[in-house]
């Protein structure tokens, strides 16, 4: 591999061109003609491929015609395949969507003030009144209050922009990987994505992460264009996709950064100047479509606009290099769940998880992304070595390049990352996964069919990939002893006989019969390596999923997986009310069934335990025992009593159904004859609200800028989503910003613009994370001086009422 410059492209032989369709289209993997002569090898002069398809398609038919039949050298079922593949996934990002109401309710009511007020609009606010923002930048939630806008507010409305973000993500893959690989190779990557566990999660749901990750594959593509002929364009594009995932979410979108420029900085066709002069452009063009919003934000007078949430003096710089940036890669993240203060790298240390190259294999984890990420990296390293000797400027080799060096520094940040970190999150590495496994499964068979020592080692490491992949299969299906039991067992055993079939056929088998021997090999083979995480997806489509933490499967052995979603580590929360909680436990005590290490218990009454050491008592209460070991939360337990993952145990006095004292998260379960404490209290999952309740808020409301204001940002969403009426959410997400303060919600109070306080229960200074900062003074000073009203299920504050003698 070599760098140097001779006008616009190397000295070398000419870019070949494209190559025929196979033989037999009957052959889903074969994009090139096999060679003339064998190689001595596994790394000569790289595989033939195919030159960028022309602009135009007029002998084809025109534009219909090419959409229809595709391009000129694809086989004929190539775009049939693909137009199923699409519409399968159509449905499977569809299919009872509507079961997962507003999914996470954070998100929604935000998408819920955009469809109300252009102004939280713009700023992403979290009530149409415009008292805070969500913590992270709009572009997420603008298309769902757009669609909000036209359509009405139901789940529907909100979630169905994202499925389609799922499947247009999936056709944009297909396109970057077909354009200098086969039809097969796209179709191979886009199903593999499709499929992946924790992208049809994520496809389904309202975080920002959808849109992310279109925007990322997006530029990806952008970039891989650019990289054929040096076309200014594409590289500005590239920049206006990694813009708006600033917009989208922050720090996370620039994470593939620098492998990408360092690819077209050594790669491109044209001279070094050149290629630095254009991504300058391009760095150019990604600071004005994400930095527009920024300035008008930051240059916005801040008493005119809603505070930015997140944040603890209001600035969106602060938040997007502190809670969101910086503090998510060392684990100083001020105002996060549980406090400020480093979440500690390395093994064992830090609330988030355990560290290390290990921790996306691992039982939170490995199910939502592993199955084919040891795939990935043979397969990364077999196509760069199948190419190193190309040409500096080879399009095949800088597609390695690109997917492998995303790939690799997403994998890196992930493993070692100390601050928040959520299952969820993986969805970034799904494209590149499967990119890799398209590119390296069809690059491997062009020279599996070349035969020779090249085709038998080539053979070699396809049965290799195989192997390793059915095994992965078996181990994570192996963590869900009890669910389809089977089918880790059939993985295994098809895998490795597709692996031994590949071998065998690579070093023995010649003519048309070993080449539908290896094709039926080759085929068992990705039907044993895409097994696991279908039934992991079809479980997730299956499962209705709420809350802030939502994970991918069934129920894992040592995580928290299941449906609804989870904490990590153990602890299930965030699945539709009512849901998450799993078996039932009686008489004095509540026992979380399934949990790891000793089981948490919870005193007075009768409570609903869960699975993966979930809440163990009936209610929510003190959590007195240890800090918990891998994952564990600070403050010993979870809600209710409940274990914190890995030996920490809690034990909690009864009380029916009220939240967390002070010590834990607001909790949890819900006593018999008591009120249900909501997900963490509100803070990770909204509050059940009583048709009585939601009348009570809508009475009069619009004679009030806020028709209530609550703790917490889940608390405030649910019953904004109930009654479509502003909602304050104080103190943001985790209720510990300082919006509003004390003095000026007293003045909000004075001009009645806030009509009730809704009570988040003790402790916790009223709510998530309250403390003893801002949501706490004001909850002490509601309490003390305004009349309480009971409605239902709900205690309200008439701010309109003092109290009486």
């Amino acid at each position: 591999m070599t760098t140097h410059d001779h006008g616009t492209r190397d000295a070398g032989p000419p870019l070949p061109q494209p190559p025929q369709p196979p033989a037999d289209p009957a052959v889903p993997m074969a994009s090139a003609a096999p060679a003339a002569s064998d190689a001595p090898t596994m790394a000569p002069a790289a595989p033939a491929a195919p030159a960028a398809p022309a602009a135009s398609a007029a002998s084809d038919g025109g534009r219909l015609a090419r959409v229809r039949r595709g391009r000129p050298d694809d086989p004929r079922w190539a775009r049939p395949a693909l137009w199923a593949l699409l519409a399968v996934t159509t449905v499977l990002y569809l299919w009872s969507l509507g079961a997962s109401g507003y999914a996470n309710q954070f998100y929604s009511a935000a998408a819920q003030a955009g469809s109300e007020s252009w102004k939280a609009f713009f700023f992403g606010s979290s009530d149409a009144a415009n008292s805070i923002t969500v913590d992270k930048p709009p572009a997420s939630l603008w298309p769902m209050a757009l669609s909000v806008r036209l359509f009405g507010l139901s789940s529907w409305a909100i979630l169905v922009p994202e499925a389609l973000m799922g499947v247009a993500t999936v056709g944009v893959l297909y396109a970057a990987v077909r354009r200098r690989f086969s039809a097969a190779a796209g179709l191979i990557a886009a199903a593999a994505l499709a499929v992946t566990p924790v992208a049809a999660l994520m496809f389904r749901f309202n975080n920002p992460d959808a849109l992310l990750c279109l925007l990322m594959v997006s530029a990806v593509y952008c970039v891989l264009r650019a990289l054929e002929d040096a076309r200014t364009k594409w590289l500005v594009l590239a920049g206006v996709c990694f813009g708006l995932g600033f917009l989208t979410k922050t720090l996370q979108a620039w994470l593939i950064l620098p492998p990408l420029a360092v690819v077209y900085a050594v790669c491109a066709p044209a001279k070094f100047g050149r290629r630095i002069g254009q991504l300058l452009l391009a760095g150019l063009a990604m600071v004005v479509s994400g930095g527009w919003w920024v300035a008008i934000v930051e240059l916005w007078p801040a008493s005119s606009r809603p505070y930015i949430g997140g944040s603890q003096h209001n600035s969106f710089l602060e938040l997007t290099f502190g809670y969101n940036g910086l503090g998510r890669i060392n684990g100083n993240e001020t105002g996060s769940v549980g406090g400020g203060g480093p979440g500690g790298g390395g093994r064992g240390g830090g609330r988030w998880g355990d560290t290390g190259i290990d921790r996306l294999f691992g039982s939170d984890m490995g199910g939502q992304i592993a199955w084919l990420l040891p795939a990935a990296f043979i397969l990364l390293a077999a196509g760069i070595w199948l190419t190193w000797r190309a040409r500096r400027t080879d399009t095949r080799r800088a597609a390695f390049l690109v997917w492998g060096g995303a790939l690799l520094m997403t994998f890196a940040t992930f493993s070692f990352m100390s601050g928040i970190f959520h299952q969820y999150y993986n969805i970034a590495l799904a494209p590149y996964i499967a990119a890799l496994v398209g590119m390296g499964a069809a690059l491997l068979w062009e020279r599996r069919n070349e035969g020779g020592r090249a085709g038998a080692v080539a053979s070699a490491v396809l049965a290799l990939t195989v192997a390793v992949t059915a095994y992965m299969s078996y181990v994570l299906l192996g963590r869900s002893p009890d669910w389809h039991p089977w089918l880790r067992w059939a993985v295994l055993i098809g895998g490795l006989a597709a692996a031994a079939g590949l071998l065998l056929t690579g070093l023995l088998a010649t003519g048309r019969l070993g080449r539908k021997a290896a094709l039926a090999a080759a085929g068992l083979g990705l039907a044993a390596g895409l097994a696991g995480p279908v039934a992991y997806t079809l479980t997730t489509v299956d499962t209705p999923k709420q809350g802030s933490i939502v994970t991918a499967g069934p129920s894992v052995a040592g995580g928290m997986g299941g449906p609804g979603g989870g904490f990590p580590g153990g602890g299930r929360m965030g699945g539709p009310p009512g849901m998450q909680n799993g078996r039932q436990g009686t008489g004095q005590q509540g026992q979380g069934q399934q949990g790891q290490g000793q089981q948490g218990q919870g005193q007075q009454g009768q409570g609903q335990g869960g699975r993966q050491g979930t809440p163990g008592g009936g209610t929510g209460g003190t959590g007195g025992g240890q800090p918990g070991g891998q994952n564990g939360f600070p403050g010993g337990g979870f809600p209710g009593g409940g274990q914190s993952p890995r030996n920490g145990q809690g034990n909690a006095q009864g009380g029916q159904g009220q939240n967390g004292t002070p010590g834990m998260l607001p909790g949890g379960g819900m006593g018999e004859g008591g009120r249900r404490g909501g997900g963490m209290g509100g803070l990770l999952n909204g509050q059940q609200v009583d048709a009585e309740v939601a009348a009570k808020l809508k009475k009069n409301a619009d004679d009030y800028t806020w028709a209530a204001a609550a703790i917490g940002s889940q608390n405030a969403a649910s019953y904004q989503l109930a009654t479509q009426k502003p909602v304050m959410a104080i103190g943001g997400f985790n209720g510990s910003d300082p919006s509003p303060t004390l003095a000026q919600f007293k003045e909000y109070v004075k001009q009645s613009k806030i009509h009730y306080f809704i009570s988040s229960g003790t402790g916790m200074g009223g709510g998530p994370g309250g403390g003893q900062g801002t949501s706490s003074q004001i909850t002490s000073w509601i309490e003390s001086t305004y009349k309480k009203v009971t409605v239902g299920s709900a205690t309200l504050y008439d701010l309109t009422q003092k109290k009486t003698g």
